[in-house]
């Protein structure tokens, strides 16, 4: 799938630093970087549940964009974000990669 695919449809972004955001994808450039509308970034943690935190319009620069995916709305909607534990992704490095 090509990004032009992914405009108006809301996606989930992992960073390089190991944030993931979710919101709509409103538009792109040459260089990858995307600006997100009602866009909001997920912290997961192993002791309490999921905290979204609301970031809105939001702009990330396309050197620091691991991963880009498309989230299924409805399946997406209908997890309890509070009841997931997981751990904190890990930044990456070069020496990860």
């Amino acid at each position: 799938m090509v990004l032009s695919e992914l405009v108006n449809k809301k996606v989930s972004v992992i960073t390089n630093d190991g944030r993931n955001i979710v919101g709509k994808l409103k538009g792109y450039d040459q260089v990858t970087n995307v600006v997100l509308e009602g866009s909001h970034e997920r912290i997961f943690s192993l002791e309490t549940g999921v905290v979204q935190n609301v970031l809105g319009l939001y702009i990330i620069r396309g050197d620091n964009i691991a991963l880009i995916g498309e989230l299924d709305e409805e399946a997406d909607g209908s997890r309890d974000l509070s009841s997931i534990r997981a751990a904190p992704l890990r930044a990456f490095t070069q020496e990860g990669r």
